[in-house]
């Protein structure tokens, strides 16, 4: 990697302006997106799916432990695996205490789901030491009908919102959705309980889950939301800063 060129301070302060302006219309513009998943419309859920947690089988209303939302991650754990997918393991270590916390006091809940047996979960769950609720979908539609688990046999290939016809025309040698097997692919799905319903109001696949690593970027996947705390200024007196 080149290292950046040396400049004097004013050609560097000019270069910084320029760029501050391509920040700022990248922050209206993520803003606009945000209060735009706000604002999707949202879809009940009529299946009645079961999945096998601590407690036994339970079906999607458990999941959300109260709360009026739920966030699920779809993390990718084939039946005939040993382990989960390292990359999805990779952005599960990353979920502190404190951003489950986060969700917690925005009455969000936050569980894993995979398409491994329960028991096959359970164990790689105590290997990597995480508190996180985790359930296996293993024999049910959900993985197939959320699209994160892709087999032509079970259900027709959408991947991230494309048919197989449509991705395979852009991309003809795409082994993602014409490999002739089972695919399991990351992605997280939002859901929101109301009266005892249950709606799907947001998922992300692919490139939309690199940058999501906090709870603010997770609730701004919700329809409740973040509801960020307004920054901090040196002029504030000491007595309305919080303790």
């Amino acid at each position: 990697m080149n290292l950046p060129p040396v400049v004097s301070h004013e050609q560097w302060l000019a270069a910084r302006v320029k760029l501050l302006a391509r920040e700022k219309e990248l922050t209206r513009l993520r803003d606009e997106l945000t209060d735009g998943r706000h604002h999707l419309p949202m879809v009940r859920i009529d299946k009645d799916y079961v999945f096998t947690g601590p407690r036994g089988e339970v079906g999607l209303l458990e999941f959300f432990d109260g709360c009026r939302q739920l966030i699920v991650q779809h993390f990718m754990f084939d039946p005939g695996w040993e382990a989960g997918c390292p990359t999805c393991a990779a952005f599960t270590d990353e979920l502190s205490p404190g951003i489950l916390a986060r969700l917690r006091a925005r009455d969000t809940a936050f569980a894993l789901v995979s398409l491994a047996p329960f028991a096959k979960i359970m164990a790689y769950r105590e290997r990597k030491g995480w508190p996180f609720a985790w359930y296996s979908s293993y024999g049910s539609d959900f993985n197939f009908d959320f699209h994160v688990t892709l087999d032509q046999a079970v259900a027709p290939v959408v991947y991230n919102y494309q048919s197989k016809e449509e991705i395979l025309a852009a991309e003809p040698d795409c082994d993602l959705v014409d490999a002739g097997l089972s695919v399991e692919v990351p992605g997280i799905s939002c859901f929101l309980q109301d009266g005892g319903s249950v709606f799907h109001t947001y998922s992300v696949y692919d490139r939309g889950l690199e940058r999501i690593a906090s709870a603010d970027s997770l609730l701004d996947l919700t329809v409740l939301g973040s509801e960020r705390e307004p920054f901090l200024t040196a002029v504030q007196p000491a007595s309305q800063l919080p303790a």
